[in-house]
């Protein structure tokens, strides 16, 4: 508001030094010199006034930008504190002493089931392999079943064939 009132008081010293200076000219014109040099006199008044007046508006300005950065700040540190708060309480539920015994435990925990495993995994004993092998062996067998071989002896010679009329070719068979 005071900046914006200060901008206000710009103008108007502005505009009044228009107005004297036109004045003093007319005074010069009207062989007046000496209303004409108080008139430039009281001018150069108002101009250092209104640099005056920009200085106060640029400190201004600055002190608003710093208020405004040192809200940020402090909503920066109430945030740090907040943070700090919230890891304090969780430091407060969880100790080192804690953390280290949970870790401790599922080192445990996994070194037990890793030694379930090694139980389970060598659980067979050598009967047990050899069971394993032949009923394996007789399932390979099973797949492996050959047809019977025909006891009598095979002729000496090979009956020909006659060709089948119509009969599609092996490439189209096994294409379908």
């Amino acid at each position: 508001q005071q900046r914006d009132k200060l901008r206000q008081y710009q103008k108007r010293l502005s505009v009044g030094l228009e107005r004297e200076q036109a004045l003093a000219r007319q005074l010069l014109k009207d062989g007046k010199k000496e209303k004409a040099m108080l008139l430039l006199k009281k001018k150069r008044y108002q101009e250092q006034l209104l640099d005056k007046t920009e200085n106060q508006i640029s400190n201004l300005e600055r002190m608003v930008q710093d208020i405004e950065f040192t809200q940020i700040e402090m909503k920066v540190i109430e945030g740090l504190k907040i943070g700090n708060e919230c890891l304090n309480k969780m430091h407060q539920v969880m100790s080192i002493e804690e953390v280290e015994r949970i870790i401790g435990e599922t080192q445990d925990a996994v070194e037990y089931q890793r030694q379930i495993d090694e139980l389970l995994a060598g659980s067979l004993t050598e009967e047990d392999e050899d069971a394993i092998l032949e009923e394996l062996n007789a399932i390979t067998q099973e797949q492996l079943e050959l047809p019977e071989v025909p006891l009598e002896p095979l002729p000496e010679k090979i009956p020909e064939v006659s060709p089948v009329k119509n009969r599609p070719k092996p490439e189209l068979v096994a294409a379908s």
